[in-house]
């Protein structure tokens, strides 16, 4: 049985920190770190949601080699972390971020004495034994939940048992949000959902769709699997997914023409498309609209037929 890490350093051990806003941030540690003896994550921050600093993230999650947890410190005393941990790498984790402020980060931590590092979906996406749909964006905003409603619903009508996985908003007790169910409306009040989290798990729930969100997504995808055949990830702050999907679907704002290539990871997920949605055309000009297509064009040129990758939805689609 492993013991314990000890929280002196040993000479092999590679010190960490993530900078996270609480989604993209745990997901990465649970998927790369938690069981990884040859590094130690010293500590998260955070950014973006407030009242996440100063927490922990709790022991239950965080694993045997973190007995006291790991602490989650405001993004602001970065530098200070770096150079009292003695870290060699910082994990940029979280969304919806101009690339100029990317760089800027990057540049903070070079000149506190770290390297930087991003980490792709290789090594972050959960393998599912269920077909993967997921619908992501390229910034916040973009219309992304009305596109991933009417799949769910249009998945349901043809009788596939879907599950939605949503993007993870744990604002409240990490351990007690692990992993997360909502099927009735009495699952929202018993979690104590917030206005933001009911805006977005209510529509499935009023439709029979059972949602799970959480912290931990490998044991959210494990239950999930076990109740549906169908996964439909709903990306949040224009991440990109959790899961490895088998059709990967990008939504596009006009309105914000020139951000789908100036934010990240929303470019990450345009270069990945294998299918792309640009919404809102009947509020916006034809020129924006041009201009997105443009862009589109000159960064994935020629996303895949969505039935050639995802036979068993065109079969549905045709019957």
């Amino acid at each position: 049985m492993r013991k314990a890490a000890s929280n002196s350093r040993r000479a092999d051990t590679t010190r960490c920190i993530i900078m996270g806003a609480a989604g993209r941030d745990f997901h990465n540690f649970n998927v790369v770190f938690r069981d990884n003896p040859a590094c130690r994550v010293v500590a998260f921050t955070a950014a973006q949601i407030p009242g996440i600093a100063s927490r922990r993230y709790p022991s239950f999650l965080a694993g045997p080699q973190y007995p006291e947890g790991i602490p989650i410190y405001p993004e602001e005393e970065l530098e200070a972390l770096v150079r009292r941990h003695k870290v060699d790498y910082v994990y940029f984790s979280y969304s919806d971020v101009p690339h100029v402020e990317v760089m800027h980060t990057a540049s903070r931590v070079l000149a506190a004495g770290a390297s930087f590092a991003l980490l792709g979906p290789k090594h972050t996406m959960l393998q599912s034994s269920c077909p993967v749909i997921s619908v992501c964006a390229v910034r916040t905003g973009a219309g992304k939940s009305p596109v991933s409603q009417w799949i769910a619903r249009w998945l349901r009508e043809r009788g596939h048992r879907t599950a939605v996985l949503r993007h993870p908003m744990p604002y409240g007790d990490l351990e007690r949000q692990a992993v997360q169910r909502f099927a009735t409306p009495a699952d929202l009040v018993t979690a104590e959902a917030t206005i933001e989290e009911r805006e977005e798990y209510e529509p499935y729930v009023r439709m029979g769709i059972t949602v799970y969100a959480g912290v931990d997504y490998a044991r959210v995808l494990a239950q999930a699997e076990a109740e549906a055949e169908v996964i439909l990830w709903d990306g949040g702050n224009n991440d990109f997914p959790f899961i490895r999907p088998d059709l990967h679907i990008v939504v596009v704002d006009p309105h914000r023409a020139g951000h789908e290539t100036t934010y990240h990871p929303g470019e990450t997920n345009l270069r990945m498309a294998d299918a792309y949605l640009i919404s809102k055309v009947d509020s916006a000009s034809w020129e924006q609209v041009a201009q997105v297509q443009k862009a589109i064009r000159q960064v994935n040129p020629a996303p895949q037929s969505y039935w050639r990758l995802c036979p068993w939805l065109w079969t549905a689609r045709s019957a």
